[in-house]
């Protein structure tokens, strides 16, 4: 029965579809119709349910009373066997309880004694742990220091032509991985202009010591290379 009703269902669905893709009101009505029918059909089956449940509840009440007595006294006697199980299971209970308090009782007369307050109190104290470290806190709005260059480095600066990072108007250059360019507008430039433009290195990153290490170490290798020509 109910998968009469899916099926009507099914095709009312299909005949809706069909009378929206036509325009054509027939459709409609014969969607209308299997919708209708789809629930006549589901009213029908309930009915048939229902008439059912109280056949079946009539036929339970006209049962002879002898079974109703022979039932009653099956549930008694399973009753009584439950009741036993609990008295079983009461007393396996109580067995573990007792085994636990002499564990407890065991367990306490073992245990170490606590320290008393006189212990506590010649104890040496903690050392106190230090302070985190303010190295690296700088404020945002206010530029770092200047690095200090020797004159050497300053003169080999001065000939390079590595990039570093300037923000307008703030008087220091900066490598690419300075900390304190972060979320700033950057201008790239030559180290050797920003110099002649007045700019001074910055103690934070340090570009003045990383360029000249760095143009060394390529003086050095471009000797060794020319020394093996």
């Amino acid at each position: 029965m109910l998968s009469l009703v899916l099926i009507l269902v099914l095709a009312a669905l299909a005949l809706l579809v069909t009378a929206l893709i036509t325009a054509s009101s027939l459709w409609a009505w014969l969607s209308i119709g299997a919708s209708a029918l789809a629930a006549v059909v589901l009213f029908v089956d309930w009915l048939r349910r229902r008439a059912r449940q109280r056949k079946a509840v009539a036929e339970a009440s006209d049962e002879p009373e002898g079974e109703t007595a022979d039932e009653a006294d099956e549930a008694a006697s399973a009753g009584d066997e439950v009741a036993a199980t609990d008295v079983a299971a009461d007393t396996a209970t109580d067995a573990v309880a007792d085994t636990s308090d002499t564990a407890d009782t065991t367990d306490v007369d073992t245990a170490e004694p606590s320290p008393t307050a006189a212990d506590t109190a010649s104890a040496p104290p903690e050392p106190a742990k230090p302070e985190r470290s303010a190295i690296g806190a700088y404020d945002p709005h206010t530029p770092p220091g200047e690095e200090d260059t020797d004159a050497a480095d300053l003169l080999l600066v001065s000939e390079l032509d590595d990039q570093v990072l300037v923000i307008d108007e703030q008087p220091r250059y900066h490598l690419p991985e300075c900390g304190w360019l972060v979320d700033k507008d950057t201008i790239p430039i030559e180290v050797s202009e920003a110099r002649e433009l007045g700019f001074t290195p910055c103690a934070r990153c340090g570009p003045d010591a990383s360029l000249v290490t760095r143009a060394r170490r390529k003086r050095k290798r471009s000797l060794g290379k020319f020394g093996r020509e």
